[in-house]
């Protein structure tokens, strides 16, 4: 029975990343933000997930950062994107995205 039970819950895992990855998002960043270890100029940027990863490309220049990411699922979808951020010492640090029209929060560490 646990066997069964990995099996389907690696099997959701799987299926939620495929439809996460397969949308990409708009963010407006009007101040450097900081996304786990990266620093993000202001700018647009479009952002897509590819596994664990967060690829954040700059609208402007065409440029790519990865970012690594952790997955969270929520009991109801998200109506809109968001961003949850900190401020330390002078710094915008971005904590989590919720990806709007899913139940996918992603977090990001330092």
């Amino acid at each position: 029975m646990t066997n069964k039970l990995l099996l389907w819950v690696g099997v959701l895992t799987l299926s939620t990343v495929a439809i996460v990855s397969a949308k990409s998002y708009e963010l407006v960043f009007d101040t450097p933000m900081q996304a786990g270890s990266v620093q993000l100029a202001p700018g647009t940027y479009k952002l897509e997930v590819e596994g664990s990863n967060a690829i954040f490309t700059d609208k402007k220049t065409g440029k790519p950062v990865t970012v690594p990411v952790t997955m969270e699922e929520s009991s109801t979808k998200y109506g809109s994107t968001s961003l949850d951020s900190t401020n330390a010492g002078g710094t915008s640090q971005i904590t989590a995205i919720k990806l709007g029209g899913t139940k996918t929060k992603l977090g990001f560490s330092k």
